[in-house]
C-alpha cells in the first residue's frame, strides 16, 4: 500500500508509521478483500446478538398491545392474558377516540402543530447556529459555543419555575405558545449542525458564493442548508420525537387544552384505572412515531452514520 494512500486515510501519522516499516523491510500490505472486516460476514454470535436487543425493544410495544387487546377482568385474572392481539384493541382505540369527555382530535391537533413547528424551528435556528459556530469568525465565539454546551447539563426541571412565572407574565398559559417558544432552539441541536457543517461544508464553498456576490443568509440558505440535509434531517426527527412525546412541560402549562400524551392519565377511572384502555392510549400515541420512523428511518440511519464520520 503506498504512503500517500495510507496518508490520505489515516494522516500524517500512519504514513510516517508506514515509511519506517517499509524502510524496515517490513512495508505494510494491503489487505484482500475477503480479509477486509468492511466485507466480512457477521457470525451467528453477531445476529444472535441483535436478535436479542431486537426482542428486548420491540417486547415493550408488543406487550401494550396485548394489554391494549384485553379487558379490564382479562388483565385482573392474569399479567398475560393473551399471546397475541386480538379485536378487543381495535374497540378499546375505538372508544378513546369517541371518549364523551375527552377531545381526541383537538389534542391531535395540537400535537402535530407543537412537533412540527418545534421541529422545523429547531432545524433552522440549529443549523444557522452551526453554520455561524462552524464557518463564521468574530469575536467570542469559542466561548459562546462551549456556553451553549455547558447548556446541556442544566436539568430541564431547574428552569420549569422561573419558565412558568414568564409563560404567565406574556399571557401564553393555556396556550399553543408556551409550548413552541421555549424550545424554538436546543443546545444539543447546534452541537449537532456546528460538527457536521464543519466538516460537511467547505469552506472554499462559502468563499466562492462570498466573491460571486452572495449575501451571507443567501450563502447560508443556497450552501449549508443543502449540505447540512442529511443531519438536520436526523435532528428533526429526533426533535419531533421528542416534542411528540414530552408530557412534563404540557402538564404544567395547559389547563382546558391537551397534547396527546396528556390524554393517557384522563383514560383512568375515579377509583380503578382501566389498563386495558390505557395501554390502548399508550399504543394510539405511538403508532404515528411509528409510521414515521417506516418512512423516514431510511434517512435517519443514513443522518447518524454521516454525523458518526464527519464529526
Amino acid at each position: 500500500m503506498s504512503t500517500a494512500l495510507i496518508e490520505n486515510l489515516a494522516g500524517k501519522g500512519a504514513k510516517r508509521y508506514a515509511q519506517k516499516r517499509a524502510a524496515a523491510g517490513r512495508p505494510i500490505k494491503q489487505r484482500s478483500p475477503s480479509h477486509d472486516p468492511a466485507h466480512r460476514r457477521p457470525g451467528w454470535l453477531t445476529y444472535l446478538f441483535l436478535g436479542i436487543v431486537v426482542m428486548v425493544s420491540v417486547f415493550p410495544l408488543y406487550y401494550t398491545a396485548l394489554l391494549g387487546s384485553s379487558t379490564r377482568l382479562e388483565i385482573a385474572q392474569s399479567p398475560i392474558p393473551r399471546w397475541v392481539p386480538g379485536p378487543q384493541l381495535l374497540h378499546n382505540l375505538g372508544e378513546i377516540i369517541r371518549h364523551h369527555q375527552l377531545d381526541f382530535w383537538g389534542a391531535f391537533l395540537n400535537s402535530v402543530v407543537v412537533a412540527v413547528v418545534v421541529s422545523a424551528a429547531t432545524v433552522f435556528f440549529s443549523t444557522l447556529a452551526g453554520y455561524s459556530f462552524s464557518k463564521l469568525t468574530f469575536r467570542g465565539r469559542r466561548p459562546l459555543y462551549v456556553f451553549v454546551i455547558a447548556t446541556m447539563a442544566i436539568p430541564m426541571q431547574l428552569g420549569t419555575v422561573p419558565m412558568f412565572i414568564m409563560m404567565d407574565t406574556f399571557g401564553w398559559i393555556d396556550t399553543l405558545t408556551a409550548l413552541i417558544v421555549p424550545n424554538l432552539v436546543i443546545a444539543f441541536g447546534v452541537f449537532w449542525m456546528t460538527q457536521y457543517l464543519t466538516e460537511a461544508l467547505p469552506y472554499e464553498l462559502v468563499e466562492a458564493a462570498r466573491v460571486d456576490g452572495a449575501s451571507m443568509f443567501r450563502t447560508f440558505w443556497s450552501i449549508a442548508m443543502p449540505a447540512a440535509r442529511p443531519a438536520a434531517a436526523t435532528l428533526a426527527l429526533f426533535t419531533f420525537v421528542g416534542s411528540w412525546n414530552n408530557f412534563f412541560w404540557p402538564s404544567v402549562v395547559l389547563r382546558s387544552q391537551m397534547t396527546l400524551p396528556l390524554v393517557v392519565p384522563q383514560l383512568r377511572g375515579a377509583f380503578t384505572a382501566d389498563h386495558a384502555l390505557v395501554m390502548s392510549g399508550v399504543l394510539l400515541i405511538a403508532l404515528p412515531l411509528l409510521i414515521v420512523f417506516v418512512f423516514l428511518g431510511k434517512q435517519l440511519v443514513s443522518g447518524v452514520m454521516s454525523g458518526a464520520v464527519k464529526g
